[in-house]
């Protein structure tokens, strides 16, 4: 008897060994409990293992590529112009306001030039006009003042007709001077008003020869060359990584999609080995209608050894629990009388077998978690199939194991 209690413990350590290498962890089993019949010498063996409790963590698989949770594409503002020093390259920390390159500025000052002479000319013309509004004034009252001394000479027959419409008239000339006079005014005016205008848009333009950062972060490409002519209908002269962090651009599987939440961890393994940590910030609300995959996010943070466009996998832990575990294979699912499906295993006892409705949790890719039906260190048969009944007599043999001459010695949950 001490031998076969010997040969049982062994076998209950192959078998929390082989758990452990399926990355379930295991504490040791109940005692087994024995039993006083005997199984039938001609009964079919089947292989068993014992429910032991276990850590589980369910787990979604993720691929996908290294991107830039942030990316700011910097084109020039002002087109045309030769670049002539390029002043960071890619891999570069880059500070907001940093210089990184530099556009000629020899038109640019040359149209500034001419707009300052521009609007010499229109103060000139301002002053001219300004003069002209004098005059015309000192016109209109000395016509004024003519024509109101000829209406009461008219009126006693002292002044002729003729004369008399000859004041009227002019002064209805100087009145239509001084009018013309004023509106060359505002004409110069507004003259001197688009020429100040064009030449703050000049000086914007001056000021944007100067091509700087407008975010802290790290210079991913750079596609200025010096000599080229920078055009905002080309690539980007610069691509700049915000404040440096990454992310995995992951898909998932749609049947996996609902069970992902934000902020959970995510373990990522890069191509070349590099394991980093990550956890979930974004979930697309689409499904690609032709493939059935879903976009995730993972934030990476700042990380220098991962490249941009680097190939990714790794896992999401969507659910923690604890439980009994048994093989996925031990467990078969029938349609129950309400047309949900019903988890059964076979439980092993007295060297018979007793079909047992459990209710399962958890699941990985070799184990399942066993949350009510059974206890714990109770005998089930490792992979459940049709050929074995309820009340069929069996010779139970641990998985890993030989065949025990006496299986009473293998306890089950009462």
């Amino acid at each position: 008897m001490k031998t076969k209690m010997l040969g049982l413990l062994m076998a209950l350590a192959a078998v929390a060994a082989a758990l452990s290498a399926f990355g379930v962890k295991t504490v040791p089993s109940a005692p087994p409990v024995k039993v006083e019949s005997q199984s039938d010498a001609t009964a079919p063996v089947v292989s068993v293992v014992a429910v032991v409790p276990a850590d589980f963590v369910e787990t979604v698989l993720i691929t996908g590529s290294v991107v830039a949770r942030n990316e700011v594409m910097i084109s020039p503002e002002v087109e045309g112009l030769r670049i002539e020093q390029i002043s960071a390259e890619e891999g570069d920390k880059v500070a907001k306001g940093q210089l990184l390159a530099s556009l000629s500025t020899e038109s640019l000052e040359a149209q500034l030039a001419q707009n300052k002479a521009n609007i010499a000319r229109a103060d000139a013309a301002i002053a001219v006009a300004r003069s002209g509004i004098v005059q015309a004034e000192a016109a209109v009252k000395e016509a004024s003042n003519a024509f109101d001394r000829a209406q009461p000479l008219k009126k006693s027959g002292y002044l002729s007709g003729a004369a008399f419409d000859q004041r009227e008239s002019a002064a209805a000339t100087s009145q239509s001077k001084l009018i013309a006079a004023r509106d060359g005014l505002t004409s110069a005016q507004a003259d001197k008003a688009a020429f100040e205008a064009q030449g703050r848009d000049l000086a914007w333009k001056h000021a944007k020869t100067e091509v700087r950062a407008p975010v802290d972060g790290v210079v991913s490409r750079r596609t200025a060359r010096v000599g080229a002519v920078a055009s905002a209908l080309n690539d980007p002269l610069f691509r700049i990584i915000e404040s440096g962090e990454l992310e995995l651009d992951a898909e998932v599987a749609e049947s996996d999609l609902g069970k992902i939440k934000p902020d959970q961890r995510a373990t990522i393994t890069i191509t070349g080995g590099t394991k980093v940590s990550g956890s979930v910030r974004l979930i697309s609300s689409e499904v690609d209608r032709a493939t059935r995959i879903g976009k995730v996010r993972v934030f990476l943070g700042v990380d220098p050894a991962l490249k941009l466009g680097a190939f990714g996998r790794g896992v999401i832990e969507t659910a923690k629990s604890r439980g009994l575990s048994a093989p996925t294979s031990a467990v078969v699912y029938t349609q129950g009388s309400d047309g949900a499906p019903t988890a059964k295993v076979q439980l092993v006892r007295e060297g018979r077998v007793i079909e047992r409705v459990v209710k399962t949790g958890l699941k990985t890719q070799t184990s399942i978690e066993i949350r009510d039906g059974l206890e714990n260190g109770a005998i089930i048969v490792a992979r459940s199939g049709s050929f074995l009944r309820d009340g069929d007599t069996v010779r139970p043999v641990l998985a890993g194991a030989a065949v025990l001459s006496n299986p009473d010695t293998l306890g089950g949950a009462k």
